[in-house]
């Protein structure tokens, strides 16, 4: 969350609380129920982009193992939690 001052038209300044949109997209990942995520959610929790993962999945050299699931990527929950150093 980031607070700006705006300025109206008049002059007058006053503050506007800016959320960033992805907080409220992605819950926390020690409140996550699921047992595996999307690459989306994945790489949002692992800070970096949803393709850096995919490439980790197709030469399968990145620090996780998605699962495969109808063609689908699926991240592990525990494994996410394991590589960041979250205790459940």
């Amino acid at each position: 969350m980031t607070c700006t001052f705006v300025t109206s038209i008049d002059g007058t300044a006053s503050s506007a609380i800016k959320i960033n949109p992805a907080l409220s997209i992605f819950p926390a990942l020690t409140a996550e129920n699921r047992s595996a995520v999307d690459t989306a959610c994945a790489a949002y929790h692992l800070n970096r982009q949803s393709q850096t993962l995919r490439a980790w999945a197709c030469h399968e050299n990145g620090p996780l193992r998605p699962l495969r699931i109808n063609g689908r990527l699926a991240w592990p929950v525990a494994d996410l939690r394991r590589v960041l150093g979250i205790a459940v």
